[in-house]
């Protein structure tokens, strides 16, 4: 049977992803518009298929491989190989070395007093400014999470110099790379003009470059051979200088961006529906008492925090979608979809998959009670991704989150910012327009 799906267009599916406003809304309305499973047209792509039904998608959980071409604007970040799209065989030794560093519970509680520190470092920088000014949470909290996976995976923060700068550069790099997928070349743009924002996305991605290797610098002059930090696991496990580098700067990438974005979310949500926050504020009072943070055991305890951070990750997945790439024939439901096609997975169409969702944009964080989770199938949430090439670092982005959270909502209450409008746009992962805009003040107890 043809799988549904718009009309072909003659420009490839440029122009109508860039009027839905990007690939990430524009699957949204393919969902809505055509069902679970729908064939639409993207460029650089021969045949994509994208699958927002959970059960559907289980057929294609084993999938290792990931599209070329759709993960290729990485590869500036990348000296030595695009880390990926690498085969299957390469791919999966390499894993097992990242998840050894970054899902290990004994390293997430060793580290967890440092991640303490920045994140009070952090709370008591932004009491100074809890005087009704908003502040753009986003890219303060993005700066606070790349000082964290610095801290946990490279050995230290001390080559982040200047943690802000890094995060711009990022910011740079990603949005002229990420941009050329799906926006329609600019004729107007004349040679000086382009020549200007290629220098400047070089000198971004050589500023990256330069932080990297401060990091790696100043972990081999300390000797250190703890196989909890990223670099002495790579090193042990004989992977080539160049690997190395890459290795960093793409954990570096991936780590800062997504738990900076879930805790803005999360926190945008909160604002907009006090009786949650209040119920936060209630579960931390109990659970801390007068402790301004929690400690590793604690974290468990926080089954309602746990619950909202989920709930906003169903509502604003830091990563909109994923792909993958069939490696054979494969059967979804009524349609057959042939080796070589491009799967997508949307992450945000799945989440608001109203037969698993009811009424799929109300947050409501019992969802994620113990009872409601077990009456879903498996891959009715999907944040980290799916089966080989899911988020290695998902279980430590958890207890960040979980972690700055308690310790925010602990001492301040959250408010929108009067008259700001946040929209979600798609830079990489979910990020907001004009940052995410909140004032802050003291909370009373």
């Amino acid at each position: 049977m043809r799988i549904p799906g718009p009309e072909p267009r003659a420009d490839g599916g440029v122009g109508a992803i860039g009027a839905a406003g990007g690939l990430h809304t524009y699957q949204l309305w393919l969902h809505r518009e055509f069902g679970p499973v729908v064939e639409f047209q993207l460029p650089g792509v021969e045949r994509a298929v994208s699958v927002a039904d959970p059960v559907l998608l289980e057929a294609t959980a084993h999938i290792d491989k990931r599209p070329e071409a759709l993960f290729a604007f990485l590869s500036p970040l990348c000296e030595a190989e695009n880390l990926q799209v690498l085969g299957a065989r390469e791919h999966g030794p390499w894993r097992r070395i990242l998840l050894s560093v970054l899902a290990g519970r004994p390293s997430h509680e060793r580290h967890l007093p440092q991640f303490t520190a920045l994140t009070t470092e952090f709370a008591d920088r932004l009491a100074v400014s809890a005087d009704g000014t908003p502040v753009a949470l986003q890219k303060e909290l993005t700066e606070l999470s790349l000082r964290m996976i610095a801290a946990y995976a490279l050995g230290g923060a001390d080559g982040l110099t200047d943690p802000d700068q890094a995060v711009a550069a990022f910011e740079v790099v990603l949005t002229e790379h990420l941009g050329r997928l799906y926006q329609v070349p600019d004729d107007t743009e004349d040679e000086a003009a382009a020549a200007a924002r290629a220098e400047r996305v070089d000198d971004a991605l050589g500023q990256l470059r330069a932080t990297v290797d401060r990091l790696i610098a100043a972990h081999r002059s300390e000797g250190r051979t703890d196989r909890s930090d990223l670099i002495g696991a790579l090193v042990a496990a004989g992977q080539p200088p160049a690997r190395i580098r890459d290795t960093v700067m793409v954990t570096l990438l991936a780590a800062h961006h997504t738990t900076g974005v879930a805790v803005s979310w999360t926190l945008h949500l909160l604002g907009r529906h006090p009786e949650a926050a209040d119920r936060v504020a209630a579960e931390l009072d109990r659970v801390l008492g007068d402790r301004a943070a929690p400690d590793y055991a604690d974290l468990r305890r926080l089954t309602y925090l746990d619950m909202v951070v989920k709930e906003s990750m169903r509502l604003f997945p830091p990563g909109p979608y994923g792909a993958r790439e069939a490696t054979e024939p494969l059967t979804l439901g009524q349609y057959e979809i042939p080796a070589g096609a491009t799967v997508f997975y949307p992450f945000w169409a799945v989440h608001m998959n109203p037969r698993y969702w009811p009424e799929p944009e109300a947050f409501r964080p019992e969802r994620f009670t113990p009872q409601e989770a077990a009456g879903r199938p498996r891959l009715a949430y999907i944040p980290f991704g799916v089966g080989p090439r899911s988020c290695e670092g998902a279980q430590l982005a958890m207890v960040e989150a979980q972690l700055v959270l308690a310790v925010l909502l602990k001492r301040f209450r959250f408010r929108p910012a009067p008259g700001h409008e946040v929209t979600p746009i798609e830079r990489f992962v979910l990020w907001a327009a004009d940052d995410i805009r909140m004032t802050v003040s003291p909370r009373t107890p």
